[in-house]
């Protein structure tokens, strides 16, 4: 999950033309025949919906694991993540360590253990089960949309940089990429999607290493590095909460009080708690103990990528001391594509820009195969065409992937007319994720709230966080400094609002009967449901509680070095 960042991803400076060669459009070229093939070989485990949507529950917790990762590898990861660190500094690691592992944690002990033995194939199908058909369709349609639009993001900001780098025009860029992702899922669905997301996953490091070790060679090292941007830009620069006291004026236009509340907890529980795409991962594991792991395993490469993310913006912060000035010809958002142009010999260059392509197509690949499960499974099954063979769904699935990847090209256009795309994107995670997350947490933990509350808290969490944001922040009847506190404020606005409503609702209506609520709510069982650990999952370093406290130390010891 990452907060917005006030840079303009829309454009990036007309001087970055890679000098790229032969051989590094051979390496770009092998990349798409190796995906494409992935795609092939999984085609041959297709036999029913549930493989194409959930690849039959049958997946190593590493892979899922490292698909959970590589599912939030996407447009804000690589560049905005850069930029932030270009703009504000170390204060970047906060989206990592209070804002990803927290709630990542929370996921793989708390709520995966709901998610999987209830056997839901959806996040909007727990829903169903907890609360009644209207939070059900109303959080599946809600969730559709967000993830076209999620999706078409991913893929404008793609076709961005390989403009900028490669001089391809925008719309064969988005046309190309679309039509590679829909190639692979279509042919071999989730299974396809979350193999080729391990793929990228490598594919993504061996592109940041080099610009991190050669940046940092240029600058002289870490102390070279760390000693130019204290006389630039000052200590605090260099301190994750230096500046953030309460009333203390500081870049991110936010105190330690609301990147806590803000991103540490809504925000963050809100998108990695009860975003499909992500979750969707998990859910395809083997067993429970696989399912649970997921997150956790993915808790340990997601602490440190905020060092490849990071460094290259501080790098290019040194380079460029006026980036992202005025008058300045490179925008925060150059950050790693100046450093490519700028460092990287050909080869390694054409690696780099792979890994580039494999992050945008995997965050958009995410989003369209969380979108036709539930389209597919929590709308057409449901509600149009309900108790056809399961041959009608599998072939339905297929056809609305296709649909999927249109409409995002399609959104992928809507998103160029937002001057800041990271901005909108995040927004969309206020708007959708956080009332979502109340819904869950309140109807996990209060059995007596009752089923028409979670539609109510639902419309009501999402109303306020629209109303705080397009109407208190953007008509200034509230001085926010920058789009990144009015987030985190619209979030916490959502996610009170909607408890509220879900509580004044409950007092007025009925409860669900206890007997539904079985394995739904925190300390009841379903009979049933339980499964034995498989063979080795018992081993002491496969223990979810072992995994999940161990991140949580490791993300707080990570805070030391920056913060005294």
């Amino acid at each position: 999950m990452h907060a917005p960042t006030p840079t303009d991803t829309t454009t990036l400076a007309a001087g970055l033309r890679l000098p790229t060669n032969g051989l590094d459009y051979a390496i770009l070229a092998i990349y798409f025949v190796v995906v494409l093939g992935i795609g092939f070989a999984a085609r041959r485990s297709v036999r029913t919906s549930l493989d194409f949507f959930l690849s039959g529950r049958s997946l190593p917790a590493w892979v899922t694991g490292l698909a959970f990762v590589a599912a939030n590898l996407g447009a804000t990861e690589i560049l905005g993540m850069a930029a932030t660190g270009a703009q504000y500094g170390v204060a970047v690691v906060h989206w990592y360590w209070i804002g990803a592992i927290p709630a990542m944690v929370f996921l793989g002990l708390v709520m995966m253990p709901f998610y999987y033995r209830s056997k839901v194939r959806s996040v909007p199908e727990f829903l169903l089960q907890r609360f009644d058909k209207s939070a059900h369709l109303l959080s599946s349609v809600l969730f559709a949309f967000a993830a076209i639009l999620i999706a078409g993001v991913n893929l404008y900001a793609l076709s961005i940089v390989v403009e900028a780098l490669l001089g391809w025009p925008q719309w064969v860029a988005i046309v190309v990429a679309g039509l590679f992702v829909l190639a692979y899922i279509t042919i071999g669905g989730l299974s396809s999607a979350i193999y080729n997301e391990v793929l990228q996953f490598f594919v993504i490091l061996a592109a940041l290493i080099p610009i991190c070790v050669i940046g940092l060679k240029r600058v002289g090292g870490w102390g070279g590095m760390t000693d130019s941007l204290k006389a630039q830009h000052g200590d605090n620069f260099l301190s994750a909460w230096g500046g953030t006291g309460i009333g203390d004026p500081n870049p991110l236009g936010a105190n330690w009080l609301t990147i806590i509340l803000g991103l540490g907890f809504v925000l963050s529980f809100g998108y990695w708690t009860t975003n499909f795409a992500e979750v969707q991962r998990a859910l395809s594991a083997k067993n429970l103990s696989a399912a649970q792991r997921t997150p956790l395993i993915a808790a340990f490469p997601k602490m440190f990528i905020v060092f490849l993310v990071m460094i290259p913006g501080l790098v290019a912060a040194v380079l460029v001391p006026k980036i992202g000035a005025a008058g300045s010809d490179l925008t925060y958002n150059d950050a790693i594509p100046y450093l490519m142009q700028e460092l990287l010999p050909n080869g390694v260059l054409g690696i780099a820009v792979t890994g580039l392509l494999a992050a945008f197509m995997a965050g958009m690949a995410a989003n369209v195969s969380s979108f036709n499960t539930v389209f597919t499974y929590d709308i057409w099954a449901k509600y149009v065409r309900p108790g056809k063979p399961d041959g009608h769904y599998l072939k339905f699935g297929r056809l609305i992937t296709a649909i999927g990847v249109v409409a995002s090209i399609g959104t992928a256009f809507i998103a160029s007319s937002f001057s800041n795309i990271m901005g909108y994107l995040q927004t969309l995670f206020s708007f959708f994720n956080v009332p979502m997350f109340v819904v869950f947490v309140i109807g996990m933990f209060w059995k007596r709230a009752s089923m028409k509350s979670g539609v109510w808290g639902l419309l009501a969490g999402t109303t306020a966080a629209m109303v705080n944001y397009f109407w208190i922040y953007k008509q200034g009847v509230i001085d926010i400094p920058t789009d990144q506190g009015a987030n985190f404020v619209s979030a916490i606005v959502g996610f009170v609002a909607g408890a509220v409503v879900m509580v004044l609702v409950t007092l007025f209506t009925a409860p669900k009967p206890e007997a539904e609520l079985a394995g739904l709510v925190y300390g009841t069982t379903a009979p049933g449901l339980e499964e034995p650990p498989a063979e080795g999952d018992d081993a002491w370093y496969r223990r979810p509680a072992l995994l999940g406290w161990g991140a949580v130390v490791l993300a707080a010891l990570c805070y030391l070095p920056y913060s005294l």
